[in-house]
């Protein structure tokens, strides 16, 4: 099964304390710095402007509950071929997830004015998805939707609405992997917006045909399947940017960036001449990687960009961990990794992992060194988006800087 979210540790009992969850010049062979350097003082992060019709405001904050670096938009959801314009709500705190593909929205966040004008796909019985993520699986009907963010509408858009009260049928049990994510709270967030590498879960989420409380495992066709979001644009549909602002060492009660949609469509959202590390990626956007005296090769085992992780995720018996596996080192360690694109180029990130109880203990929100236990791989999830501009480009587009997708890109800013 694929990458979802990585480490999302967001499940009853592990976000009820003070610790957060994780469930994101030169040529394409340059060697590129992370978050390495000393970094201080205190209060909130502001990222680049957000008043572009092609993009919209991410915050980082305590608003979906006491998850840490968790980047949150809002997403106007409308009836089904409406064009953005009847029945329409918005949904706040829905995460940002450079990981995953597809909208999901929990079914109490959506009033019953707008679910009405959202069918489900399937035209006689009742489609259903059950999707994995690295902590949990996610249940629910898969309807159709005009959705709107700022001035980019998507029409007729697959999404899945978890615990739809109008599915009768409970998960099977042969595609559960974890616990049940199944209200806001569990997931610290009322959504999932998956932007990441491909164009559509088709052959990673498990769909099934429904009728009454039994199910049967079916093949979703082309129109049918929950779909990146930004593949239906109209325009600025290649791929997206999400920038952010370095955050202190020691955190940052609150943090503002931007989600741009598109990549070399407008002039705000260049990569050709930027002089960004370009890293072309396999189809679930995972590279190969040398980490840690260990070289994993892509695939469920590599590296990858993530932003729905919210901290940075590898493999160190070394290292001292908190009861929720945050790495808690006595003195701030400095560490790199070299990445290894489908293409051969390399790059060396770098970044910074401190004592997650420390950090938990300022009451901060955003945070560029928080790291963690995983059994193998590198996830670059959140703190590596901090003070960068980064690229994700979808597969089977193409852009003027990054070729044809899928890739990542990232700079400094």
């Amino acid at each position: 099964m694929m990458r979802k979210i990585i480490w999302l540790a967001a499940v009853a009992g592990l976000c009820a304390g003070l610790t957060a969850c994780g469930g994101g010049g030169g040529s394409n062979n340059s060697s590129s710095s992370g978050n390495s350097g000393t970094n201080t003082g205190t209060g909130t992060s502001t990222g680049t402007s957000s008043n572009a019709a092609n993009t919209v405001q991410i915050t980082v904050s305590p608003a979906g509950g006491n998850v840490r670096n968790y980047p949150m938009v809002s997403v106007t959801i409308c009836a089904a071929n409406s064009n953005a314009s009847s029945n329409c709500s918005t949904v706040n705190n829905v995460l940002v997830d450079t990981g995953s593909y597809g909208l999901r929205i929990f079914a109490s966040q959506i009033p019953s004015a707008t679910l009405s004008g959202m069918p489900n796909v399937a035209t006689t019985q009742t489609m259903a998805e059950c999707t994995g993520f690295g902590s949990g699986d996610t249940w629910g009907t898969v309807r159709a939707a005009d959705i709107k963010m700022s001035g980019e509408i998507a029409t007729n858009l697959p999404i899945q609405v978890i615990q739809d009260s109008s599915l009768a049928a409970s998960m099977p049990s042969g595609c559960t992997t974890g616990p049940s994510i199944n209200t806001p709270s569990v997931l610290g967030a009322n959504g999932i917006l998956g932007i990441g590498a491909a164009q559509s879960d088709l052959g990673a989420g498990t769909y099934f045909s429904c009728s009454g409380t039994s199910c049967t495992r079916t093949n979703p066709t082309n129109t049918q399947v929950i779909a990146n979001p930004v593949v239906l644009f109209p325009n600025d549909n290649n791929g997206v940017i999400v920038e952010f602002a370095q955050v202190p060492d020691s955190g940052a009660a609150t943090a503002t960036g931007t989600l741009v949609f598109g990549i070399d469509t407008q002039s705000n959202n260049a990569l050709a001449g930027t002089g960004a590390t370009i890293l072309p990626t396999d189809g679930n956007g995972n590279m190969a990687v040398s980490f840690n005296g260990t070289s994993y090769p892509a695939g469920s085992s590599g590296a990858f960009l993530d932003s729905g992780s919210n901290g940075i995720f590898f493999n160190d018996p070394s290292l001292s961990t908190d009861s929720n596996t945050f790495f808690t080192p006595s003195s701030t360690l400095a560490m790199s990794a070299v990445l290894t694109a489908a293409n051969s180029t390399s790059a060396t990130v770098q970044f910074n992992v401190a004592n997650a109880d420390s950090l938990f203990n300022t009451g901060n929100y955003a945070f560029n060194n928080l790291a963690g236990a995983a059994p193998s791989g590198l996830d670059l999830g959140m703190p590596f988006f901090y003070g960068k501009n980064v690229y994700q480009g979808i597969a089977g587009t193409a852009s003027t800087g990054g070729g044809t997708g899928p890739y990542v890109a990232y700079t400094s800013n």
